[in-house]
């Protein structure tokens, strides 16, 4: 492999790491939900880049032989984790602005301190 066919998996660890600092190191919950995304596109680049076959072609039968195809799988995998990505996305920003409602803040610690007083 050649530094430029590497790059994307540089590029896709250096993703993964922003997004999952992010996750782990801050305390409001909307910066960790955009952590999350981070996160989760770097995985669907990590996906969609092993799924390139140097030289394939669309998986259309074509007449002819020694012709090399791209695996599509992975393409169709990543179609249903973006919808899923999308609905986890949702969910969490829903809970979000309800723990907003219920406690008046969006930081982990404000929360657990009012949560105690209860």
């Amino acid at each position: 492999m050649s530094i430029p066919g590497d790059f994307i998996y540089w590029i896709v660890i250096l993703l993964m790491m922003i997004g999952f600092y992010t996750l782990i190191a801050r305390a409001n919950l909307v910066k960790k939900l955009i952590g999350l995304g981070i996160f989760q596109n770097s995985i669907f680049l990590l996906f969609i880049a092993m799924g390139k076959v140097e030289g394939g072609t669309a998986p259309i039968l074509v007449a002819g032989e020694g012709v090399t195809y791209s695996n599509p799988l992975p393409h169709v995998l990543i179609l249903t984790a973006i919808v899923v990505g999308v609905a986890t996305l949702a969910l969490g920003l829903g809970l979000t602005i309800r723990i907003k409602e219920a406690f008046g803040t969006v930081e982990e610690d404000d929360i657990h301190q009012k949560d105690e007083s209860f």
